[in-house]
């Protein structure tokens, strides 16, 4: 019976594991923080499996389960004293990742590290090409804030990517 529920668990998660690496590499700078939040995310939606009752979408359950372990860990997190200075994470940024990236996503991930947790949220889900209906449901927010929220967060990465674009080398 257990290995059963394992085995569908595996197969309906397996097609979203990007989303899962895509949330850990919005709310952590350090790849072992990265690999740590993954973990604790895929911990949590194997204890919570259980209580998914598919009345929304799969995608939206692992979002708003991803979603929350992704705030509760940079809580806990800031709690912490730094382990890095920021000269490290800016090293960092600049090395080649697992997956290959350009100066400008570097520099897009940079902007949106600059917003507050639930404007990453907004964004990781608008980027996931998810209606304004499925980030409401998964954030809380009303559809109008939604919208509202959408239209500011896009002014201030604009404003932070012209800014950090300006200053690459061409």
């Amino acid at each position: 019976m257990c290995e059963e529920r394992e085995t569908i668990f595996l197969s309906t998660l397996n097609p979203h594991l990007g989303l899962v690496y895509r949330v850990c590499r919005l709310y952590c700078r350090d790849a072992d923080d990265r690999q740590d939040l993954q973990q604790e995310i895929l911990y949590q939606l194997w204890k919570a499996y259980p209580s998914f009752q598919g009345t929304a979408r799969f995608s939206t359950w692992l979002y708003r389960v991803a979603l929350n372990t992704a705030l509760t860990y940079e809580r806990q997190r800031r709690r912490r004293p730094a382990a890095e200075p920021l000269n490290d994470w800016v090293l960092e940024l600049a090395a080649p990742l697992s997956a290959p990236e350009t100066e400008q996503v570097q520099v897009l991930y940079a902007a949106i590290e600059q917003l507050s947790a639930v404007d990453k949220a907004v964004v990781l889900l608008y980027l996931e090409e998810q209606t304004y209906a499925q980030i409401a449901e998964v954030t809380g927010l009303t559809v109008n804030h939604v919208s509202v929220r959408l239209v500011r967060i896009k002014k201030k990465l604009e404003h932070a990517l012209k800014r950090a674009l300006a200053d690459l080398p061409a």
